[in-house]
């Protein structure tokens, strides 16, 4: 990337953003109002009607609920059409969306009214007798009666009275003791629990005034349904109008709003920005073409890094960019050349950190979404999307390792990936990876379907017996955490190589010896030592075996030989010494190589949590026991006549019945078609149940392993995207 500086007249600062916006290559850097004698500019002449008729044009696509899905084929819009049918639109459609809020809100009121009649009509009485009466008075509320007659009889200042129950609704019909007296039954009833209702000022039954109401409102709802028939009219008519009106005032909106990132004087403009290196001659030729010599645009320097780690600007072509622009302006060199002199030859705005393109594309292109939560690549920074491209889906599909699952995720990420656009369609696709991993470790794991060890249905030997969840399996689970740690020490191994290439080239060698090779030696010399022979008997025998039974016993692993163990010892403590001597501060961390590796122990972690909840739900809804003179391993019941054979089988211990196969529908009827169907509910409730967890648990512990352990030994983010100044047109054409 090449930072560039356009210096100017304001005489043609529309010639230059015309040109600037038709090449699409500058990414304009925002001045920050840091040097005296400019200021940010104002937008151009006309840019708040512009930004008015944008705002009506997206209320109307609002109202008429435009996507790009309604667009016509692409053509030009000049000023005069847009205005006139603008107005005609806006005139049409927000006369029907007026009356379609009328419409709406009786339609509201009706339906309140209904609502209020409900408790009426329960009473079945005639709204005309619960109001109007002198001697009397009438409550209508919602109350247990008992409560309510009792308060009624306790109370001194009611003489007599009569409650009416319909439902949970009450009519109370009371005569004071006093006849001058008012309120009395209100307050007789203070300690009652008692929603009072307003009686409707009608004078028709309860049913007659409902039936009344609906029928208004199905007049209303017929009215609305032309109005919104009217509208879609509307829609069909002017969707491809508004979508290139509103393209076309976007494209208007960003040129004259431009100059608000621009550092102006008087008379003069400055304005920077990146262009990709290759096109600046393009961009300079573009510019001066449009202008001539009232423009001067300059290279100020490439996007390079020296060993401070800092861009560096190149003298190019001799001027070392030292020499103020040429402005014909009539008073405004004199003006710029001042400003100039402030910074080397130019006014820099702001950061000089170029923006950054990711352009990872086909399978890994997705992944960049995850990079991009935690931080957008610097310019200076190795991009990592292919590295948790290769990880991400492997860790998940690792953690969950269950064919069933595997298809499900890979569902719901293909229907995400072609229902949704952006963000959605990404994640769609980081699912089906997920997904497909997730299939290819539950295969691996004895073809695992939803926690069932389908190789035992099917009657086959399978060299892999399970996950360590069982007696028969539990050296399979110890071998997975020895996995997951040699994993761990293999990212992590590539996180400080990269640290390690990233700093030379920053810097130089040294510094890259003291600040990732020193961590290199200290990771790798640490657990040569911990997989060696030295101290044998303090470590457990799991460490070695691990070989040998994820190879079927084609390969032993006996420990690395004690000289090697003491030569990884050695480097370890080698890298401290070069640790404390580029970076003494860090030597408080001396332990995190190893720390770090074990956090990755996680997998394995998730591994068994995950099918331990498979195992839960399964043993719940189908039962299972352990074949103590076969294999040991848990095996699943699923009818009540098999529970019968394993309760008689001597080699058999029954594990849990289950729901399904402790009754024998039948025998038992109903009992047992009610077990059926709740061993079936339970089963797909949980192991829906499982699915979203293993969303959250395998998906988190992925990512941070990614973020935290990975990231942390060389990657930092903070970089801003390349957004070149300028539109692709997909509604219009530039005529």
């Amino acid at each position: 990337m090449s930072r560039v500086s356009v210096t100017g007249s304001k005489r043609v600062i529309d010639d230059v953003i015309e040109a600037a916006y038709a090449h699409h290559s500058l990414h304009v850097t925002d001045y920050d109002d840091r040097y005296e004698g400019f200021e940010p500019g104002t937008s151009l002449d006309g840019a708040e009607t512009v930004n008015e008729r944008l705002v009506t044009v997206r209320s109307l696509e609002s109202i008429l609920d435009v996507d790009e899905d309604d667009a016509e084929v692409a053509r030009s819009l000049d000023d005069d059409e847009l205005e006139a049918e603008l107005d005609q639109v806006r005139e049409r459609v927000n006369e029907l969306n007026d009356e379609r809020d009328e419409l709406q809100a009786a339609i509201r009121d009706r339906q309140e009214e209904i609502d209020r009649m409900e408790p009426f009509a329960e009473l079945g009485i005639d709204l005309a007798y619960l109001r109007g009466y002198d001697s009397v008075e009438v409550i209508v509320g919602e109350a247990k009666p008992d409560a309510v007659e009792a308060a009624l009889e306790d109370a001194d200042s009611v003489d007599v009275f009569d409650v009416f129950v319909g439902g949970d609704v009450v009519a109370i019909v009371a005569r004071p003791t006093d006849p001058d007296a008012e309120g009395v039954v209100q307050d007789a009833l203070v300690g009652v629990d008692i929603a009072l209702l307003d009686v409707p000022d009608a004078d028709a039954s309860p049913e007659e005034y409902v039936a009344e109401l609906e029928a208004e409102q199905a007049d209303l709802r017929g009215e609305l349904d032309g109005v919104e028939s009217e509208l879609e009219s509307v829609k069909e008519e002017a969707a491809g109008f508004l979508l290139r009106a509103e393209e076309e005032l976007t494209i208007e909106a960003e040129k004259k709003e431009a100059p608000l990132s621009f550092a102006t004087t008087e008379n003069a403009f400055v304005a920077e920005g990146w262009v990709p290196t290759e096109s600046y001659p393009d961009f300079e030729a573009a510019v001066v073409d449009a202008v001539g010599d009232h423009v001067e645009v300059e290279e100020l320097e490439r996007a390079s890094f020296t060993p401070d780690g800092d861009h560096h600007t190149e003298p190019l072509d001799g001027s070392g960019g030292t020499e103020s622009p040429s402005v014909d302006d009539g008073g405004a060199s004199a003006e710029t050349e001042e400003a100039v002199a402030t910074d080397g030859g130019h006014a820099a705005h702001g950061t000089d950190d170029p923006p950054v393109v990711q352009d990872n594309g086909g399978a890994a292109g997705p992944f960049e979404l995850l990079v991009q939560a935690f931080g957008r690549p610097k310019y200076s920074e190795f991009d990592p999307t292919l590295l948790v491209f290769l990880t991400f889906p492997a860790m998940f599909g690792f953690m969950i390792g269950d064919v069933g699952y595997g298809v499900l995720y890979a569902a719901i990420g293909f229907f995400m990936y072609t229902k949704f656009d952006g963000a959605f369609r990404e994640l769609g696709s980081v699912a089906m990876w997920a997904g497909g991993f997730t299939i290819l470790f539950g295969i691996y794991y004895g073809i695992d379907l939803f926690g069932y060890h389908a190789y035992q249905l099917l009657g086959i030997h399978w060299p892999v017996e399970g996950k360590g969840l069982s007696p028969a399996d539990l050296d399979w689970g110890l071998s997975f955490l020895v996995v997951s740690v040699v994993f761990g020490i293999v990212h992590l191994n590539i996180g400080h190589v990269l640290s390690f290439v990233s700093t030379s080239q920053q810097h130089d060698l040294k510094h890259a010896v003291y600040e990732a090779g020193s961590w290199l030696l200290i990771l790798n010399g640490a657990w040569i030592w911990i997989f060696s022979q030295v101290f044998p008997n303090a470590k457990p025998d799991f460490l070695f075996e691990a070989v040998g039974v994820l190879t079927f016993g084609a390969v032993s692993f006996n420990g690395f030989p004690v000289l090697i163990g003491w030569a990884g010892a050695a480097a370890a403590l080698l890298g401290l010494i070069l640790l404390g001597i580029g970076e003494p501060p860090e030597l408080a961390e001396f332990l995190s190589p190893v720390v770090n590796v074990i956090s990755y122990a996680r997998l394995m972690a998730v591994l068994l949590a995950k099918g331990g909840m498979a195992l839960a739900v399964n043993l719940l809804a189908f039962g299972a026991y352990i074949d103590d003179g076969g294999d040991g391993s848990f095996h699943f019941i699923f009818s009540a006549d098999y529970l019968a054979k394993v309760q008689d089988t001597a080699d058999y211990e029954l594990v849990f019945a289950g729901i399904t196969t402790a009754f024998d529908p039948a025998s038992i009827g109903l009992v047992g078609v009610v077990a059926l169907v709740g061993g079936i509910v339970v089963a797909l409730v949980g192991h829906l149940v499982v699915l979203l967890l293993g969303v959250t648990s395998a998906g988190i512990q992925a990512v941070r392993l990614e973020y935290v352990e990975f990231f942390g030994n060389f990657y930092e983010g903070g970089g801003r995207a390349y957004l070149p100044f300028g539109h692709d047109r997909k509604y219009t054409r530039d005529d």
